[in-house]
């Protein structure tokens, strides 16, 4: 089969052929319809060979969407045919936060080497998937793969964040969003489904913040040295209940604390390297930081419905899997606008 595979340190992913994969006991294989093109992916391209934390070669794609194809011995639950998405952060299933269904923070994963799809393990841009265990796929009911795929992670991490803060984001209230990009983008939606905050949103690019307005946000910011007054002089100088930065670089998480009210949330969402010191007279009183990951296995569910819904939608771009060297250009040159989705099989 085909696959996107990066192979060497600092140099580009490729498309390659490998060997078709086998389910074995316990697996379910996966024809894949649909995988997201994510920054995640760009920064563990761009960890140096002395840091890098995974085997190589490895395909990439954490999004991934498919019908099943086939099934190992003892599997249950799921059929072939099946369409599914992929809940990708893998746990053990047994430690105390994955009885809750935060495999997301599995307590023993790195103990036990579990990586998720395109995180150490064989990822989703590739003609087939082999999932570890069946209780890792929810059906997607009816939806598109190219709409549901991105939901898997640039839904799912800005909900679970969103979560968090609901009981802030009461009438009244105001969210600012940092990064309107491929996670931002959705945030907006999910805070207008979800609460009656006013939301606003920042970013560098003139077409995000359209983006933004066009999804929802009740005001777009210039993500400069000025964006701080701007969202203080909005809220008539408290400040926002909760805020989300999607980018995590250092210049955004100073807007975050700078922007915070009393009592607010900070979520640091982005992986841009940022760090917002905490202690008393560096933040307005009780602001709490937190930087949050993915989701659990039941948000997700609870994310899907929402799209079923309406109330939530991924911008998307597709390439072909042999275009999908492409889009991560396009997406590390700040072009992709929204999601981008390969399809291996189209």
């Amino acid at each position: 089969m085909k696959a996107l595979q990066y192979r060497t340190v600092g140099a580009a992913p490729e498309v390659v052929t490998v060997p078709d994969p086998e389910p074995g006991p316990g697996q379910v294989l996966l024809k894949v319809t649909a995988a997201g093109v994510c920054h995640s992916d760009i920064a563990v391209m761009s960890w140096p060979a002395e840091n890098f934390p995974y085997a190589l070669p490895l395909t990439l794609g954490h999004e991934g969407a498919g019908t099943v194809a086939a099934l190992g011995d003892g599997v249950s639950g799921v059929a072939v045919g099946d369409e599914v998405a992929v809940y990708g952060p893998w746990g053990c299933g047994i430690c105390a936060k994955c009885a809750e269904g935060k495999e997301n923070y599995c307590l023993r994963a790195d103990e036990l080497g579990i990586r998720p799809p395109g995180l150490g393990a064989p990822g989703a841009m590739a003609e087939y998937l082999l999932v570890d265990d069946p209780r890792h796929l929810v059906p997607t009911d009816g939806l598109d793969p190219v709409a549901a795929v991105p939901l898997t992670d640039a839904g799912l991490t800005p909900y679970h964040a969103i979560k968090r803060s609901l009981p802030k984001l009461t009438p009244g209230s105001t969210a600012v969003v940092i990064g309107t990009g491929g996670l931002g983008h959705v945030a907006i939606q999910l805070l207008r489904a979800m609460t009656a905050a006013r939301v606003i949103a920042l970013d560098v690019s003139e077409e995000k913040l359209a983006l933004a307005l066009t999804v929802g946000a009740h005001e777009a910011v210039p993500s400069d040295a000025g964006a701080a007054a701007k969202v203080r002089e909005l809220t008539g100088g408290l400040g926002a209940q909760a805020v989300f930065d999607f980018v995590g670089a250092e210049p955004t998480v100073r807007t975050a604390g700078a922007v915070a009210a009393v009592e607010g949330d900070i979520s640091i969402v982005g992986i841009g390297g940022g760090a917002l010191p905490v202690g008393f007279g560096t933040l307005p009183f009780e602001v709490s930081v937190t930087a949050p990951y993915w989701g659990s296995r039941g948000e997700l569910i609870e994310v899907l419905d929402l799209a079923r819904a309406g109330a939530v939608s991924v911008h998307t771009e597709t390439y072909a899997l042999d275009e999908a060297p492409l889009a991560y250009e396009r997406l590390h040159a700040g072009k992709i606008n929204g999601r981008a989705v390969i399809l291996p099989n189209g």
